[in-house]
């Protein structure tokens, strides 16, 4: 049954109270998904393996239910399309950019294989970016051709009609019918290792987006160490909610669940109230798997306590949440501390935390099974090697000094640097091939030995790695201290009349920057500088309580829940 044939929700959640949860059964805890052992599979595409799963489901969405023989044939028949578009007679594009503009449903897979299947990069486009950035997307990734769905075919067609680039809309044959009749064959052999396979542009908060180009190796590294780490296996049902041009929806949700043969449901787009009714819902397939951003689970904590205010629903809602899900995951930016708990309470489960990037897709992560600690995101995922550093002048140049470095098993900390702060670099399978078409650029960003430098602050302590946030707008440098933006704001957001925050530094002659707190307030309250000051003392030490406190109605953030802070700074000083 689709989401638009569903009970009404208050109905729902009645009529699903009405029958007992078994107790004592918590998959919601992993008790019965252990991680299997690792399996060595080849850098191939997702789509080489889906007729090995032939009829079983892999999408379903507000078109209905597809198979992965269905996404198969429909990618092939597409990737034809694509070639003969090119005059491509061997069927091979040879890296030739494909970009594609589809919505959260199968068009997207099937547009996304289709690019590779026929020899291509996949880049995939937003339908909410502007215009002018759909055009500085298509341009700069110099692509041979514009996939897009008929809803978008409009907006589309004058920046390709600017840009000379041919657009094939694409037509109902993705969405239904007998795919196999469409065409015929499979798609030829070919080393898919170190062809690129997609440009994902960077989020564009430190500067202009880039086009990072990761090559199959690469994403098979990614989601062959998730897979292992998260204990996905062909029974999963993950819900999909996120936007489809960041790792976050299109490796973890999207490639992770295909690669493994179980089923993805996709919704157009977020919807609280749609959420927590497939959470709720008994009908198949049942969700047993969730990956959100921290605004999204803030969006779903307001939705339960407008709807779900009595008790016995609330102890309804936590039972079947604890008993038929067994794994949920918050990433792309810092989780607040409160929202973790307050998700624990309403839900039993402890949010699992990792740290990943559009250039290293994921590398750390707190783990499946056992004690995950609030606040860190874990250890390094199978394959990935990190380290944490500070650069040091020596006569010859600069070169750095290692405080951490570890990989899967464990992590050697060099004596003296105990709990020190430093610089996160990675290495490993996942990490990308390079900036698009930006040589400097993706020299600049490598260490001499290879090592990726993430620009991310990090700290090894109690057995973990914790992100204090990003060296460049995150650590506030005031009167001699280091400051993590990230940390101040974790605090700050347990305190009764914040609803969001963020923390910047704002330049100053005699500081070098002031700890400055953006904030929102609960609807009907109100909050001074002075009361700030005396609750953060509690909490905070002096250098970091907030020497300014500026409120604001709402704290911008994009699709993935993060603020652009050197905006933000540049928006209100300009008041």
């Amino acid at each position: 049954m689709l989401l638009h044939m569903m009970l009404p929700f208050r109905r729902l959640v009645w009529s699903l109270a009405s029958h007992q949860v078994a107790p004592g059964r918590h998959r919601g805890h992993g008790h019965l998904h252990t991680a299997p052992v690792a399996r060595t599979d080849g850098p191939a595409p997702v789509f080489t393996r889906a007729l090995a799963f032939g009829d079983r489901i892999a999408i379903v969405d507000q078109h209905g239910h597809h198979t992965y023989r269905d996404l198969y044939y429909r990618s092939l028949h597409l990737s034809q399309e694509i070639c003969r578009l090119r005059n491509c007679v061997d069927g091979d594009l040879q890296e030739e950019r494909v970009s594609f503009l589809c919505s959260n449903d199968v068009s997207y897979v099937v547009a996304q294989w289709a690019s590779w299947m026929s020899g291509g990069i996949a880049v995939p486009l937003y339908w909410k970016h502007p215009e002018t950035q759909l055009e500085y997307f298509i341009r700069d990734s110099r692509s041979s051709v514009v996939v897009a769905g008929q809803e978008y075919v409009d907006l589309l067609s004058p920046v390709v009609k600017r840009l000379g680039v041919p657009l094939l809309p694409l037509t109902s044959a993705v969405y239904h019918g007998a795919a196999e009749r469409l065409t015929e064959g499979q798609v030829q052999e070919r080393d898919w290792r170190d062809r690129g396979a997609m440009i994902f542009y960077t989020s564009g908060t430190t500067g202009r987006p880039k086009g990072a180009l990761s090559t199959h190796r690469n994403l098979a590294a990614v989601v062959t160490g998730l897979v292992h780490m998260w204990a996905w296996t062909k029974d999963d049902v993950i819900l999909h909610v996120l936007p489809l041009h960041h790792v976050h929806g299109v490796v973890n949700k999207l490639l992770c669940p295909l690669w493994v043969g179980a089923t993805c449901v996709m919704l157009p787009e977020f919807s609280a109230q749609q959420v927590w009714e497939r959470f709720l819902s008994s009908e198949t397939p049942r969700i047993n798997v969730f990956m959100a951003v921290p605004t999204i689970y803030v969006k779903l904590l307001d939705y339960y306590d407008r709807h779900f205010t009595q008790p016995h629903v609330q102890d309804f809602v936590r039972a079947v949440c604890e008993e038929k899900i067994r794994l949920m995951v918050s990433g792309s930016a810092a989780l607040p501390v409160p929202v973790l708990e307050r998700w624990k309470s309403a839900t039993g489960h402890i949010l699992l935390e990792r740290y990943g990037m559009t250039e290293i897709g994921m590398a750390l992560s707190n783990p499946l099974t056992t004690a995950r600690l609030p606040g860190s995101v874990g250890t390094p995922l199978p394959g990935v090697e990190v380290r944490i550093v500070s650069e040091t002048l020596q006569k010859e140049g600069s070169s750095y000094a290692i405080h951490a470095e570890g990989g899967e098993k464990e992590t050697k900390v060099t004596p003296g640097f105990e709990e020190k702060e430093g610089e996160l670099l990675v290495r490993g399978p996942s990490v990308f091939r390079e900036y698009w078409d930006k040589p400097e650029e993706t020299r600049n960003a490598f260490t001499s030995d290879g090592w990726f430098k993430t620009g991310d602050t990090a700290v090894f302590k109690d057995g973990k790695y914790w992100i204090r946030g990003r060296t460049s707008v995150d650590i506030i440098k005031t009167g001699g201290y280091k400051v993590s933006a990230l940390e101040v704001e974790r605090h700050l957001l347990a305190h009764p009349s914040i609803m969001d925050v963020a923390v910047i530094g704002v330049p100053d002659m005699t500081w070098g920057q002031r700890v400055t707190a953006v904030v929102a307030l609960q609807e009907g309250h109100s909050l001074s500088h002075r009361d700030l000051k005396e609750w953060a003392r509690g909490v905070l030490a002096p250098y970091a309580v907030p020497s300014e406190l500026l409120l604001v109605e709402e704290i911008p953030r994009n699709q993935m829940g993060k603020v652009n802070k050197k905006d933000l700074l540049k928006q209100l000083y300009r008041l």
